[in-house]
């Protein structure tokens, strides 16, 4: 049952402090049903800072369907309203405190096989590594492949499908507009995440390199990236890798992808983080509120 409405039907209005402290309540009760909510979080002003947070808002805000509404959901987002922001392949999941808890969510139809096909030739041995990609460090035609309206890696309205358990009976309510933001400040933290939403496997950009040819300064040619970078640049710990043992002469040996294993790195990293010792370990699934 939902609270903070009037006779008339109309909402109540909540003070913000008034909203945290429910919505702190709120997370307490998710935990203790064993589910771990990751809200969004902003620092400042800016809604995103890094290359794919501020690519992916840029994206919507080009948009004539969504450049109209999104700004009802800056505020929200700015101040804390998306308490639980969950990515998977194809969906986004989440819970926004306003006057009452509301479930959004929203499903992304995954990249065409063929316009995916497309961004890889188009990029092939122009990105060197993993984190050269996740960090948004390449040339400003590999940033026009990526981000281009029709024919890169973002959605465009239509393949975008959205609702909310609000009573507004508005297409894109502000609670909407506010996930819609928190996936950009997301992708700050987690950009791998982008791929992981349109089910494609970021890995093959990096590999497309590799068989395209060398790459000046891209090091190793396998694309490989030591454990020390993407701590540095993503935040993550990583555990010290096994010495390696000594190859027997005459021994069959395989090398592995490289890019590949420099991505499950970046993800792995980031699972172990998340429940080190001290966080409660809870199981992954969608949010769900009371509304």
């Amino acid at each position: 049952m939902g609270y903070g409405y009037y006779d008339g039907g109309f909402p109540e209005y909540v003070p913000v402090a008034e909203r945290r402290r429910r919505a702190a309540r709120k997370l307490a009760q998710l935990r203790k049903k064993g589910h771990e909510p990751k809200p969004v979080e902003i620092d400042g002003r800016g809604i995103a800072k890094t290359f794919w947070g501020k690519a992916w808002c840029d994206h919507l805000e080009s948009h004539a369907d969504f450049a109209n509404r999104l700004p009802r959901g800056r505020t929200y987002v700015r101040n804390g309203s998306v308490i639980d922001l969950q990515i998977a392949e194809g969906a986004v999941r989440a819970l926004v405190s306003g006057t009452d808890f509301y479930d959004v969510k929203v499903g992304i139809q995954p990249l065409a096989a063929a316009r995916w096909k497309a961004v890889r030739r188009e990029c092939a041995g122009q990105i060197g590594t993993v984190v050269e990609l996740l960090a948004g460090k390449f040339s400003s035609g590999v940033m026009e492949v990526l981000c281009h309206r029709q024919k890169g890696l973002f959605p465009g309205t239509r393949e975008i499908a959205m609702s909310c358990s609000c009573p507004d009976g508005a297409w894109l309510c502000k609670h909407l507009a506010a996930v819609l933001y928190g996936v950009g400040a997301r992708f700050d933290h987690a950009p791998e995440l982008l791929f992981t939403l349109r089910g494609v496997d970021g890995a093959e950009l990096v590999a497309a390199a590799g068989k395209a040819g060398a790459l000046a300064g891209a090091g190793p040619s396998d694309g490989a990236i030591g454990n020390e970078d993407l701590a540095e640049i993503f935040g993550i710990e990583l555990e010290a890798a096994a010495p390696e043992r000594p190859i027997a002469r005459g021994a069959r040996t395989g090398k592995r992808d490289g890019s590949r294993a420099a991505w499950k790195k970046v993800r792995a990293g980031k699972r172990t983080k998340a429940t080190a010792p001290g966080r409660r370990r809870g199981k992954a699934g969608p949010a769900r509120g009371d509304a």
